[in-house]
């Protein structure tokens, strides 16, 4: 099959969605269908590439010192394959949530066009291209943080613009260094000039470091994850786009790529670098699990468990070995299905309870809504990493690889693993217990008589991803294997 076929699933779903604005829909039925068709037909183009998976770089656009240019790699089927998967599954579970909410044109116009520029993301042959669609991924996904338009959605907005805007300011000095010594193509161990290197290792590792935090801050690593509790005013599908899908994870992927294809680890490995790098990522850990278990507002606590769960995709990575890289992909998949879960969920409890936002308004709610807690409790005991569930796996293979590892700081990060594997218990069975077992003498609401689980659409999705989720931890030692193989590039 020949690369130029790549263009096709990042065209079709970026015109799809601007042609929403030329020719907006009559109505919702029609809406709907347009856009899960664009979806399912994007979904279907990128798994008859993996299936088949053309050899070789597409160049789209040739500009001498630069190209844009796409190619399917080993790390590319991981993100790729993600994205195929949850997309459809979202834009099902956004068109009942859409329907109490307004400007669903707009709304879905953006979310479709997104779906394109992620899966350019993806696809990048280079740090160029990653990062012009890493640039009008935050153009796509403004407006859809900014979506309700109201003093709180407009801070939101500004917010994430600036850090993002700024994050991808240092990156972009990180790309230049990486043209100046050696070539934005993306090669596995790196691709930069021994030649040009030699006695500016140093300045390099301070390019790398710009660039990392650059990346870091779609990737949420602490101070830089302000933005993301934040943009939790966006409506729920969104703020799962961002949390568990799209924007989070392409700020992860970038990182990758700047480690093992760019710099390269051999540069990196067992310098003040990799010991900056790796410590931010031990502190997020910790960080963000703390500041989950004091939110009460449930969208942020699950905001601020992104964080620390991100930082351990970035705790794997930051050990800088093939074995470090498997581990961090491994959670990078298991958190996106568990994730997006979560997040289903409280936009379902939203919906039902005319958007009470706050735990304590949940007290009792288990009977009224049965299915949406329990599927809550099932991803809840996947994201602890209960065994026979995938976080157990993945955070498994996190910890042993670093406690092989003769660093203080990796064992530091041991550390921080376990203690955030009890705070995660704490915060999210801070929501299951209350649910099914509330205090005694508790007194339901007037407004909680008259609350059920949502309709199908949201529930299909939840409880496909469910099955989903138990595929993947019974599945834990072939997608592990999977993955170890891709960390080698022989996938």
């Amino acid at each position: 099959m020949s690369p130029i076929m790549l263009l096709l699933p990042v065209l079709l779903p970026i015109l799809g969605g601007a042609a929403m604005f030329v020719l907006p829909a009559q109505n919702t039925n029609q809406r709907e269908v347009y856009v899960q068709l664009f979806t399912c037909a994007t979904s279907i183009l990128v798994a008859v590439l993996l299936w088949n998976r053309p050899s070789g770089t597409a160049v789209v656009l040739d500009m001498g010192n630069v190209q844009l240019a796409l190619r399917l790699d080993s790390l590319s089927v991981v993100f790729a394959a993600i994205l195929a998967v949850l997309w459809p599954l979202a834009v099902l579970y956004s068109f009942e949530y859409m329907r109490h909410e307004h400007g669903e044109n707009r709304f879905f116009a953006f979310f479709t066009m997104t779906y394109g520029v992620v899966l350019g993301i993806a696809f990048a042959a280079n740090a160029f291209t990653l990062y012009l669609f890493y640039e009008l991924l935050t153009l796509c996904t403004l407006p859809l943080v900014m979506h309700e338009m109201d003093g709180q959605g407009r801070f939101a907005g500004k917010k994430y613009l600036a850090y993002s805007m700024s994050g991808a300011a240092l990156a972009f000095i990180s790309m230049i260094f990486l043209m100046q010594y050696g070539s934005l193509d993306f090669v596995l161990g790196g691709n930069l000039s021994k030649i040009l290197t030699v006695g500016h290792e140093n300045t390099l590792r301070i390019a790398f470091v710009l660039g990392f935090f650059g990346f870091g801050v779609k990737a949420a690593i602490w101070p830089l994850h302000g933005w993301l509790p934040s943009a939790g005013v966006a409506p729920t599908p969104v703020t799962a786009l961002l949390h568990a899908v799209a924007v989070v994870n392409a700020g992860v992927f970038a990182i990758l790529r700047l480690t093992y294809y760019s710099y390269g680890t051999n540069l990196l490995q067992g310098t003040w670098a990799q010991d900056l790098v790796m410590a931010f990522a031990v502190i997020t850990i910790v960080y963000g699990s703390a500041m989950a278990l004091r939110m009460q507002h449930l969208k942020r606590r699950l905001a601020y468990s992104t964080v620390s769960n991100l930082s351990y995709i970035l705790f794997g990575a930051t050990l800088m070995s093939p074995g470090g890289l498997a581990a961090a992909l491994c959670h990078m998949v298991v958190h996106s299905f568990v994730k997006i879960i979560l997040f289903f969920c409280a936009g379902a409890l939203l919906c039902q309870t005319h958007h009470k936002e706050y735990i304590f308004e949940y007290e009792g709610l288990g009977k009224r809504m049965p299915i949406t807690f329990g599927v809550f409790t099932f991803a809840s005991m996947a994201l602890i990493g209960i065994p026979i569930l995938p976080g157990f796996a993945s955070k498994w293979a996190i910890a042993s690889h670093a406690a092989m590892y003769n660093n203080p700081l990796a064992w530091a990060g041991v550390a921080a693993l376990m203690i955030s594997a009890l705070l995660t218990g704490l915060y999210q069975m801070g929501v299951v217990v209350p649910a099914f077992f509330p205090r005694k003498g508790h007194q339901e609401p007037d407004w909680a008589v008259s609350v059920t689980d949502p309709g199908w659409r949201m529930v299909a999705s939840l409880l496909v991803l469910c099955v989903l989720v138990l595929a993947l931890g019974l599945g834990a030692d072939w997608l592990y294997s999977v993955l170890t193989r891709v960390a080698a590039g022989l996938v």
